[in-house]
């Protein structure tokens, strides 16, 4: 049976999608790599093969794949550095000859018209340029993109935004690497491509409601324009190179970018997305 090889396994994602394996396949078949070997002492325990290796470090990762390996690409998080990062991955799986390559991308892949969108839609064309057996997980919003957020939200009774009316079909973290953990085990999931996201899309207005139901304290939606948007995050300390993305993204979803819905995602893992609501009570609590 192949390897399978998850990169950033110790991340927010990776951890999720290394669980949802161990429930799929034996733990001698996985390998985790990853820049802090400390950190993944407890998929050591669990008998997960552990590779140290960095995406900046190119050398580090020769030897890390394997002919045949089944591997998951995720993204980094490192915005402005991502492309030279997943290219030595893409090399170093390419020299290896493995069986998939996939890759965490964004919701929309080329047509994605966000600046957070440009280093994806580059990683994705260099996987085909490479020639691999390729599966590209296009990732929508996560939840705990929003949830992250509430302590800060139900301190100023606020959900601040410049999004307008737009919509978002959000899931959660753990839907995603549910879907990840699927096409790594599965058949019939070479060079496709998935649109992964919530069944269900919601307005940061209702968010904010919801948010008050549950919470039972006043919060309300405040739709900022860009420039002030802007003006409240690098405030509250965003760097302001970030807090550009976050605004534009917000643009995105003004016009409907990350509203979709294809239905990939709960078809991959056979059951509904969880809803945005169940996200909320499980932060509140």
């Amino acid at each position: 049976m192949s390897r399978i090889v998850v990169t950033g396994a110790t991340g927010a994602l990776g951890r999720l999608v290394v669980a949802d394996l161990l429930e799929r396949v034996p733990a001698g078949r996985i390998t985790a790599v990853v820049r802090n070997e400390q950190k993944a002492a407890d998929l050591a325990a669990r008998g997960v093969a552990v590779r140290v290796a960095d995406y900046d470090d190119p050398a580090s990762l020769a030897g890390v794949f394997a002919q045949g390996d089944r591997v998951l690409l995720i993204s980094g998080s490192e915005v402005g550095r991502r492309v030279p990062q997943h290219t030595a991955v893409i090399e170093a799986a390419q020299a290896a000859g493995v069986a998939q390559l996939a890759y965490t991308g964004i919701l929309g892949g080329p047509e994605a018209d966000f600046e957070l969108a440009t280093e994806h839609k580059v990683t994705e064309q260099a996987i085909l340029d490479s020639g691999l057996p390729y599966t590209f997980l296009r990732n929508g919003w996560y939840h705990e993109n929003y949830t992250a957020q509430l302590p800060v939200v139900l301190e100023h009774g606020a959900v601040v935004g410049s999004a307008g009316e737009g919509r978002i079909a959000s899931a959660a973290r753990a839907d995603y690497a549910a879907a990840a953990a699927a096409v790594l085990t599965g058949e019939g999931h070479l060079n496709q491509v998935y649109e992964l996201s919530g069944d269900t899309a919601w307005s940061l207005e209702e968010y904010a409601a919801e948010v008050a139901e549950q919470s039972g304290r006043e919060v309300a939606y405040a739709a900022l324009p860009a420039d002030a948007h802007l003006d409240v995050l690098t405030g509250a300390g965003v760097p302001e190179p970030f807090a550009a993305i976050l605004v534009d993204v917000d643009a995105a979803i003004a016009r409907g970018r990350l509203a979709g819905s294809s239905g990939d995602l709960s078809r991959l893992i056979g059951r509904p997305t969880t809803p945005v609501a169940q996200a909320i009570a499980s932060a509140l609590a």
